[in-house]
């Protein structure tokens, strides 16, 4: 259990909250996929791969799930060993490859995604759809607003935003 600091300041109490619910957040993920092999990354990175616009290059996918690509290079490493991508050398600059889903990959990605549902319905069950209207777009201003401070500087840096 996280501790339990006490603020009398609104701002830090929900600074904190929001840092203690996202390292739970990331643990239940990970506590939840590792029944079926796959970590909360992993998973992200398959979940780019069926939504992120092609072509699907570890630097697409990358930037797609918010990581640097050389983590994601290593990553990829590991999941074409386990069998969920392949390599695909088809893209007009030889050395760059196209990322593919194997069959495995396909259905650890539609495992990975029935666990995160009923996760999901397990964590927000007790929240009604006003509620969850209302935080989500207060998440969506608090996440934009920490992108604008940190003004990236490079043109190519993106923030994939969805349903807003």
């Amino acid at each position: 259990m996280p501790v339990k600091f006490t603020f009398s300041s609104p701002m830090m109490k929900s600074w904190l909250l929001i840092h203690q619910t996202s390292r739970l957040l990331q643990k239940s993920e990970n506590a939840t996929l590792a029944k079926i092999g796959l970590t909360r990354t992993k998973q992200g990175v398959l979940l780019a791969m069926k939504n992120a616009p092609g072509p699907l290059t570890v630097t697409n996918i990358a930037y797609w799930i918010d990581r640097n690509p050389n983590g994601i290079s290593t990553l990829v490493d590991r999941m074409e060993k386990d069998g969920l991508i392949s390599r695909v050398r088809d893209m007009p600059d030889r050395r760059e490859v196209r990322l593919v889903l194997t069959q495995k990959g396909e259905e650890s990605f539609e495992e990975g995604s029935r666990l995160f549902q009923k996760l999901f319905r397990d964590i927000f069950s007790e929240f009604s759809e006003e509620e969850l209207i209302t935080l989500s777009t207060i998440m969506a201003r608090a996440r934009r607003r920490t992108f604008d401070l940190l003004k990236p500087g490079r043109p190519e840096e993106k923030l994939y935003i969805l349903d807003e």
